[in-house]
C-alpha cells in the first residue's frame, strides 16, 4: 500500500472504520453540493463607502434573489424597499421609527421575508458552515427557521409563533439586523479583489478594515498596494511617492488619523523653504468635498516639498540600479537652472516652476540636511505604524502577484509583451524571466522583501520598480510622466504620453488570451483572464469583454476620479453555479441616495458564460482537493479492513 506513513498520520485523526466511513460520506455529500458564488472587485482606489455598498449589495446579486423569490408577490418598490432594508437595516428601521413608529406586522412582514432570502442564500452551504456563520445569540432560533420549509403544514404554526414572540420580547430590531449580515456573508462566498485598494481616494484603511473581517478573501496586487507595501517597509522612494499622491488628492486626514502618521516634520519644512506657492499644480484635487484656504496652502506647500524629495530619491535609485534601464527620467541633471530650461535632447521647455531652492545644480540628486531629517522621521512613522503593518501583513499574506482559481487566472494588470506577441524578458543576474516565470520572480521579491526585512535593500528597489517599471506586469507602460506634469506646460511633441504595454492591444485577440491562460497550465477553452489596471471607458463604446470572451476587465471606474472618463461607476463580476455575469454600475452618491432611489445601482447584467449543467463543488479547486481527501481516506479504510493498520477505539 502506497503512502502508509501519511496514512498512519491520518489514522490519528480517524482512528476506526466508523470515523473515516463518516468522513468519506460527508465529503463525497459535499462534493455534490452546488459551487458558491464569487465575487470580483478590483482597482477601489481608497472609495470605502462605495466598495462597502458592492459588498453590501453583492454587486446585485441579492436583489436578484429578491426578484426570484417574491417574482409576483411583490411590486418593485416593494422589492427596493427589503433589498435596502438587508443593505442598511439600522439605518432604515431608524428612518421609520422617526415617521411614526413601527408596527408589529410590518416587522412580521419584513421577518418573515428575510427568512425566506435567508434560506435560498444558505441553501447550497452545509448545515455545519451555516452553524458557524451564525451569531450567538439567535444561532438556535435562526437554525430553526433557515430549515422549515416553506408551505410545510406541520410547521407553519410554529414559525409563525417563532416570529410573532420575537416581536413580543421585542427582538425584532435585532434579528432584523442579524438576519441581514446573514444574507450578505452567504449571497457571496469568496471575495477576490484584483488589486488597488490604495490611492485617491480618502478612506484606504477602511477598505483594508472590511477585507480583514471577511470571511473569505484574497487580493492580486495592484501597483498602488505595491507602493504603499514598500513604503511599509522604509523603502524611501516609495514613502514619498505614497504622500505625494495623498496630498495631490488632499487626503491628509487618512494619512494622519487613519494611518497616524506623523506628517509634522514635512509640514515644518514645507512652511519653511515654500512660503508663497503660487502654482496651481500643488494644490490638492478636490473630489466631492472643500478645504479651507488654510488647509490648502499647507497642503499645496507639503505637497510641493514631498514631490522635490521623490524626485531627488528617484533620481539616486536610478543611477544605483543601471539595471532598471530608466535613465531617461534623470530629469533634475537636464535642467539649466540658471535659465529655467529643462533639456530634452535637441528640444527645449520653460519650468513652470523655477523656484527650487533645495536643489544642489551641482549635485541635483542629494538631499538637504532638513530633507534627510524629513525623510528619516516619515520613514521612522512608516515603520513602526501598528495599523499600517497589520493591514501590510494582511496583504502579504493574502494577496499575490497572481491567482489560479478554478479555472480562472487573475492578475491586475499585464503579462508583460512584445510588440510581435512574445512575452518580454527582464533579465537579472544573466537569468531572463518571462511569462508566467516572470510573475513568479516577481512575486518572490515581494515576499523575500517582507520575510527578511534587515537584508539588502536590492529587494526593496524591486518594489519601486513594480510601482513604475516599464516591465513591471503592475504598471503596464513605458514610462512614468510625472515630473514633466508638474514642471512643464507643453501638450506638444506627445511629451506627457505614457504608451500602454502591447499586452493591451494584444489581449482583443482570442490567440493571445489563450497563449496567456496555457502559460499558466489553464484550460484555453474554458478559462478566463480577469483584469483590473486600465479604466474601461464605456461611455466611448469601449467594450470590457475582451479576446472573444476569453479576457474580462472589471475596473470600469469604481474611483470618483474616474467617472467623467469611463461614464459609469466600475464593473463587478459574479461567478455562481450556474452563470459568470458582467455588472455595471450607477456611480455611488451616498449612503442617503442609495436607501431612498426607486432605480436600482446596476446599469446593465451581462452573462458572460451559462453552463448547461450548474457547477457543483466536485467542479471546483476545492473539490479536487477534497477528492483526493476522498482518495486517501479509501485507502485509509482498506488498510484498516485488511489489518495493516489497527484500528482504536476509546
Amino acid at each position: 500500500m502506497k503512502d502508509l506513513k501519511y496514512l498512519k498520520l491520518l489514522s490519528e485523526q480517524f482512528p476506526n472504520i466508523p470515523a473515516v466511513s463518516t468522513e468519506i460520506i460527508n465529503l463525497k455529500a459535499i462534493l455534490n453540493l452546488p459551487k458558491s458564488t464569487e465575487h470580483f472587485l478590483t482597482d477601489l482606489h481608497g472609495e470605502a463607502e462605495a466598495f462597502k455598498y458592492m459588498l453590501k449589495t453583492a454587486s446585485g446579486v441579492i436583489e436578484y434573489k429578491i426578484d426570484q423569490i417574491f417574482e409576483d408577490k411583490l411590486t418593485d418598490t416593494e422589492k427596493r424597499e427589503l433589498a435596502t432594508l438587508i443593505f442598511y437595516p439600522k439605518t432604515k428601521m431608524k428612518e421609520l421609527e422617526e415617521r411614526g413608529g413601527i408596527p408589529p406586522e410590518w416587522y412580521k412582514e419584513a421577518l418573515d421575508y428575510m427568512v425566506q432570502i435567508s434560506q435560498e442564500v444558505s441553501s447550497i452551504y452545509t448545515r455545519s458552515k451555516v452553524r458557524k456563520a451564525l451569531p450567538e445569540k439567535f444561532a438556535y432560533i435562526i437554525e430553526e427557521l433557515l430549515h422549515i420549509k416553506e408551505g410545510d403544514p406541520n410547521k407553519k404554526d410554529y414559525k409563525a409563533k417563532i416570529l410573532t414572540t420575537i416581536i413580543e420580547v421585542g427582538q425584532a430590531r435585532e434579528f432584523i439586523i442579524a438576519l441581514s449580515e446573514l444574507i450578505q456573508t452567504f449571497a457571496v462566498d469568496k471575495l477576490h479583489i484584483i488589486g488597488d485598494i490604495f490611492d485617491r481616494g480618502p478612506t484606504p484603511d477602511v477598505i483594508m478594515d472590511f477585507l480583514k473581517e471577511h470571511h473569505n478573501v484574497d487580493v492580486q496586487w495592484g501597483n498602488h498596494d505595491i507602493l504603499w507595501m514598500g513604503a511599509s517597509l522604509g523603502q524611501q522612494a516609495l514613502i514619498a511617492t505614497a504622500l505625494r499622491v495623498a496630498l495631490r488628492y488632499g487626503n491628509l486626514e487618512f494619512l494622519e488619523e487613519g494611518y497616524g502618521i506623523n506628517m509634522r516634520p514635512l509640514a515644518r519644512f514645507a512652511m519653511n523653504h515654500y512660503q508663497n506657492l503660487e502654482e496651481e499644480i500643488y494644490q490638492p484635487r478636490l473630489i466631492n468635498r472643500e478645504l479651507d484656504e488654510n488647509e490648502i496652502k499647507i497642503m499645496s506647500q507639503m505637497h510641493k516639498a514631498i514631490a522635490v524629495i521623490q524626485f531627488k530619491l528617484e533620481g539616486q535609485l536610478i543611477k544605483k540600479r543601471p539595471e532598471f534601464e530608466m535613465n531617461e527620467a534623470l530629469y533634475l541633471e537636464k535642467i539649466d537652472y540658471e535659465k529655467g530650461v529643462l533639456n530634452l535632447g535637441e528640444k527645449k521647455y520653460q519650468l513652470t516652476d523655477k523656484n527650487l531652492p533645495t536643489i544642489s545644480p551641482e549635485d541635483p540628486y542629494s538631499l538637504s540636511e532638513w530633507e534627510e531629517e524629513v525623510i528619516k522621521q516619515l520613514s521612522y512613522s512608516f515603520k513602526n505604524n501598528d495599523k499600517l503593518q497589520e493591514d501590510v501583513r494582511f496583504l502579504y499574506n493574502n494577496g499575490s502577484m497572481y491567482k489560479k482559481y478554478n479555472g480562472n487566472l487573475l492578475f491586475h494588470g499585464c503579462v508583460p509583451m512584445a510588440e510581435n506577441g512574445d512575452f518580454s524578458e527582464v533579465e537579472v543576474d544573466g537569468e531572463k524571466y518571462s511569462g508566467k516565470k516572470l510573475m513568479d520572480f516577481f512575486d518572490d521579491i515581494i515576499r523575500r522583501s517582507y520575510s527578511n526585512q534587515e537584508a539588502e535593500a536590492e529587494f526593496k528597489d524591486w518594489l519601486w520598480y513594480l510601482w513604475r517599471g516599464e516591465l513591471s506586469p503592475l504598471f503596464g507602460k513605458d514610462r512614468m510622466t510625472t515630473f514633466l506634469r508638474y514642471f512643464t506646460d507643453e501638450e506638444e511633441d506627445k511629451l506627457y504620453q505614457e504608451n500602454m504595454n502591447p499586452y493591451y492591444q494584444a489581449r482583443e485577440n482570442e490567440y493571445i488570451c489563450k497563449k496567456i491562460l496555457v502559460e499558466f497550465g489553464l484550460d484555453p477553452e474554458t478559462g478566463h483572464i480577469i483584469n483590473g489596471h486600465t479604466p474601461v471607458a464605456e461611455k466611448k463604446g469601449e467594450s470590457p469583454v475582451k479576446g472573444n470572451g476569453r479576457l474580462l476587465v472589471i475596473d470600469g471606474g469604481i474611483s470618483a476620479a474616474y467617472h467623467e472618463k469611463t461614464g459609469i461607476a466600475g464593473y463587478t463580476l459574479t461567478y455562481s453555479n450556474t452563470k459568470m455575469r458582467l455588472i455595471s454600475h450607477e456611480p455611488f452618491i451616498s449612503k442617503k441616495n442609495a436607501l431612498h432611489k426607486d432605480s436600482r445601482d446596476t446599469i446593465s447584467a451581462t452573462e458572460v458564460l451559462k453552463f448547461k449543467q450548474p457547477q457543483k463543488i466536485a467542479d471546483t479547486d476545492i473539490g479536487k482537493k477534497l477528492s483526493e481527501d476522498v482518495e486517501y481516506l479509501m485507502q485509509l479504510l482498506e488498510a484498516y479492513k485488511d489489518g495493516i493498520i489497527r484500528e482504536k477505539y476509546n
